[in-house]
């Protein structure tokens, strides 16, 4: 999604977040730190990371989409099959 400069920003700096926490639990694996700590923790990351997954689909929706639908015809059906295939694959993960 070209030209969106300051939602890009925020994304990599989120997924710069994430990467740190992961990275804790690595560490937390590695001294043996107590389970529910580290599954804490990875309960954490992966929130983060749906948050992540959501904030893009919504901008994929809002630009993308939204572009496809204004010109009828086959890639506005095929970005709609995409978009509820990507729904999809966010709702079983």
């Amino acid at each position: 999604m070209a030209g969106e400069g300051r939602p890009k920003n925020d994304l990599v700096n989120r997924l710069s977040r994430i990467e740190g926490q992961v990275r804790e639990i690595t560490k937390m694996v590695e001294q043996d730190k107590y389970c529910l700590e580290i599954l804490t923790q990875v309960a954490a990351a992966c929130q983060a990371l749906q948050s992540v997954a959501l904030l893009r689909l919504d901008g994929h929706i809002n630009h993308c989409v939204v572009e496809a639908a204004r010109v009828d015809g086959p890639e506005h059906e095929a970005k709609l099959k995409e978009v509820s295939d990507a729904i999809a694959r966010l709702i079983r993960a």
